[in-house]
């Protein structure tokens, strides 16, 4: 793609505000601006089972990462002209594929976000690796786009199925949740999912007595939940890694089919408020989850959720609020760069410390573009105990990063 210099008066601007703003002025790349304008890409689910959990809202926290960015900057901005393009990725992996080639090649995206579906996500890192874009996922939970996937165009941003495991699984298998029948869609997710829990459970004294792959999305969830019931001895827990709209399924059905009174515990692996908006905060009280984020966090992140609410109408998940707080350390990098190069960048990226309403105690690992950050181990507060509408969420502990997130992996290479 062609590139064009920005004129010599933006370009001096540019550098005399990196300058004063402790960015060291313009990288080599000259201050420049590929098209003249930054282009943020949201590739995601607007129609699908995830689309309440990220979908039409994460454009909407990504528009308004633009608006206060432009807010904070003003005239002394790199660039005033920042487009925010959307596309829909159906949760199908070559949909993603074709959807992020278009959005990175034609529409002229330097930056995409978002991804719900791991399978998606991980055709987007491949394609960001390909054509040397940025990508910061916020949406899928699969180690691998931090593991033997990784490429210098990615980064992780929000979460991963080895922070949710080592939340849920292990307090649960601690608590006496000692025996676990699990279920699991039968894609990216799923499996490491599976693969991740299972590690938490057995470290935590528990023990996978079974576990079985569910067709991905579905509505009947029958089979694997009377199999339950019927398994001799039977399961201390249901182990439910589903996600989103499948996630509400499993949970009608476990109570259509009675396996609390059975004497079957329910442990999920992901919630979101969404969900539990979908099922009922009284169905799901005391129920514990780990999550990356919630908005009743304190008082920070309150007031941006407040904000949020008012431009869309609901609370932020998680995914929507990482997908604010991925865009600003992009916007931000890239008025420290003076220029949108992705290798530039990056530069900025790599090995940042920051503190904002989403993230604490974060930092972006160089080694493997994982962003590690507090996590909660929460459960769904009572409704009874509710000061507001939306109120679902009940702190039990901090995670701090070092224990939230594993160790870089050694099947990461970013050469």
């Amino acid at each position: 793609m062609k590139r064009r210099l920005v004129s010599t008066f933006a370009a001096v601007a540019a550098g005399t505000l990196l300058a004063g703003c402790g960015g060291g002025g313009p990288s080599s790349g000259g201050g420049k601006i590929s098209d003249d304008k930054i282009v943020l890409g949201v590739l995601t689910d607007l129609s699908g089972v995830y689309a309440d959990l990220a979908g039409a809202n994460s454009v909407a926290a990504v528009e308004m990462a633009v608006a206060d960015f432009r807010k904070k900057y003003g005239d002394k901005a790199v660039t005033d002209d920042i487009e925010v393009i959307k596309a829909d990725h159906q949760n199908k992996p070559e949909i993603a594929n074709t959807q992020a080639k278009e959005m990175y090649e034609r529409r002229k995206a330097d930056a995409l976000f978002d991804v719900p579906t791991s399978s998606a996500a991980l055709a987007v890192q491949t394609v960001a690796g390909q054509v040397k874009k940025l990508y910061f996922n916020t949406g899928a939970a699969t180690t691998e786009l931090a593991g033997k996937t990784c490429n210098p165009y990615t980064y992780a941003y929000a979460y991963d199925a080895y922070m949710l495991a080592q939340g849920t699984g292990a307090a649960v298998a601690k608590q006496g949740g000692k025996n676990w029948y699990t279920i699991y869609p039968d894609y990216a997710f799923g499996q490491d999912m599976q693969k991740k829990f299972s590690a938490a459970v057995t470290g935590a004294g528990g023990k996978i007595v079974a576990g079985d792959p569910t067709p991905f999305p579905a509505d009947n969830y029958s089979t694997f939940l009377l199999k339950a019931k019927a398994m001799k001895p039977k399961p201390d827990i249901l182990g439910a890694l589903q996600a989103g709209g499948d996630l509400a399924n499993v949970v009608k059905q476990y109570e259509q089919f009675k396996l609390k009174d059975a004497g079957i515990g329910l442990a999920i692996g992901l919630l979101f408020d969404s969900d539990i908006k979908a099922i009922g905060a009284d169905k799901l009280a005391g129920t514990s989850f780990t999550t990356a984020w919630y908005w009743s966090l304190d008082d920070e992140a309150k007031a941006w959720a407040d904000r949020f609410k008012d431009k869309t109408g609901v609370r932020p998940t998680f995914v929507q609020a990482a997908d604010y707080s991925a865009a600003t350390r992009y916007l931000e990098a890239v008025q420290q760069a003076g220029t949108d190069k992705a290798e530039d960048v990056s530069k900025k990226l790599d090995g940042a410390e920051f503190n904002d309403f989403f993230a604490r105690n974060a930092t972006i690992r160089a080694e493997d573009h994982r962003v590690v950050h507090d996590a909660y181990l929460v459960k769904v507060k009572d409704p009874a105990k509710a000061t507001e509408a939306e109120d679902y969420t009940e702190p039990v502990k901090t995670i701090p990063a070092a224990e939230a997130f594993d160790a870089p992996s050694p099947d990461c290479s970013m050469s």
